[in-house]
């Protein structure tokens, strides 16, 4: 089991790492439009749709990286004065009562909402149009890697609550 937690760890890591950077793509696109806007007194076609969509996959795509990290908002207040088994079972049961359904919803809905896209060949509104559907597929994506990490956080709760009751 611990195998398959450092497995979903080192995905998520490799994942995030290469991800990271591609936020200066972003920056990237926005200054040129920007430049081409004070030069020439009109932007680009494409970059704000660009920019959006690179945007948005970026975030979604390093949510998983993020709740590796534990740099997503958790209510630790309280749960830090407890015992490692107590914040254990206490992980073990937000995950199931809270994170699944959520996860599931994500999952369902974003399959739905990419397969409609990519049915539709679904394009940007301008003068570019740029495909929408590949954006929308990652949030399928994105829910698989931070379903992933969930497991990785499970089985090490799993794992604390072992140790604690051999000891």
């Amino acid at each position: 089991m611990n195998a398959i937690a450092k497995a979903i760890d080192t995905l998520n890591e490799v994942l995030g790492r290469v991800i990271a950077p591609l936020i200066a793509v972003v920056t990237l696109v926005v200054l040129y439009d920007i430049a081409l806007r004070l030069f020439t007194g009109r932007p680009s076609d494409w970059a704000f749709d660009i920019t959006k969509m690179l945007f948005g996959a970026h975030f979604m795509l390093m949510a998983a990286y993020g709740l590796r990290h534990h740099a997503h908002v958790e209510v630790d207040v309280l749960k830090r004065l407890l015992s490692r088994r107590k914040q254990a079972v206490i992980d073990i049961l937000a995950y199931l009562i809270f994170f699944v359904p959520f996860i599931w919803m994500l999952l369902t809905y974003g399959w739905s909402f990419f397969m409609r896209s990519f049915s539709r060949g679904e394009t940007t509104y301008g003068m570019v149009s740029i495909p929408v559907y590949p954006v929308k597929g990652v949030i399928v994506v994105a829910a698989v890697l931070i379903l992933l990490q969930a497991i990785a956080i499970v089985i090490r709760a799993i794992k604390e609550l072992r140790q604690e009751a051999s000891a």
